[in-house]
């Protein structure tokens, strides 16, 4: 168990360190480049995902059951978001157990390519899971990966799985094994997003200003002619 908790924080750390070193590349980027991200997306945004959950426990013939997600994603930079969601879902045994769970994550989201209309992306995290009203509740750690593409300004769809890790070896409604249990959840969902205008109205304004120079200097070198 500390093995796994250790794994899942040393995750976690390196998904920071890459997340900050994409931030400072940034910083190096052409201005019209930067924009692009808003003028694609947004700072943030909502998102609604449907899809299956199936644990790994200490039962046999698990079961894919369903499972629901919305949440809010906040873009400190383009390619560093923070996310926090509640997740609705069911896990199963063939014959055995089903039993409802939700479970609400916060996650750290890398954008592997802002400025694309595609682009796959990782996150980690932790989260608190929890039984239908609360009868048993435990910590967890969580990650993933997935990808987006935009389809609209604004509208984005998404494909991804993530694996969780709780700090528990009842989820399943008994105890036994070495390890506690997880379970895997993949979903196909919307991305809506907003904010931004300020950069939008930015890259307005800088576009505007390259025209007029790019017309003065036509000007000036008909007159020169």
């Amino acid at each position: 168990m500390i093995l796994k908790h250790k794994s899942f924080s040393i995750l976690i750390i390196v998904i920071y360190l890459l997340g900050y070193q994409l931030a400072a590349q940034e910083q190096e980027e052409a201005p019209q480049l930067k924009t692009e991200f808003y003028e694609l997306r947004g700072t943030n945004a909502f998102d609604i995902a449907l899809g299956t959950s199936v644990i790994n426990g200490d039962l046999v013939d698990p079961q894919f059951e369903i499972y629901s997600h919305f949440g809010y994603k906040r873009h400190l930079t383009p390619h560093l978001a923070l996310d926090f969601g509640y997740h609705k879902f069911n896990l199963a045994y063939l014959d055995q157990y089903n039993e409802g769970f939700m479970s609400f994550d916060f996650n750290v989201e890398i954008l592997i390519l802002p400025h694309h209309r595609f682009s796959p992306y990782i996150f980690a995290g932790a989260g608190y899971n929890a039984s239908n009203h609360f009868k048993e509740t435990a910590s967890k750690f969580q990650g993933g990966a997935g990808l987006e593409y935009i389809v609209s300004n604004q509208f984005a769809l998404k494909l991804y799985t993530d694996y969780s890790y709780v700090d528990s070896d009842s989820l399943d409604g008994i105890e036994a094994g070495a390890s506690d249990d997880t379970y895997f959840r993949i979903a196909f969902g919307v991305n809506y997003y907003f904010g931004g205008a300020k950069f939008k109205a930015k890259r307005v304004k800088d576009d505007a200003t390259v025209f007029e120079e790019n017309s003065l200097t036509d000007d000036e070198n008909r007159l020169k002619l």
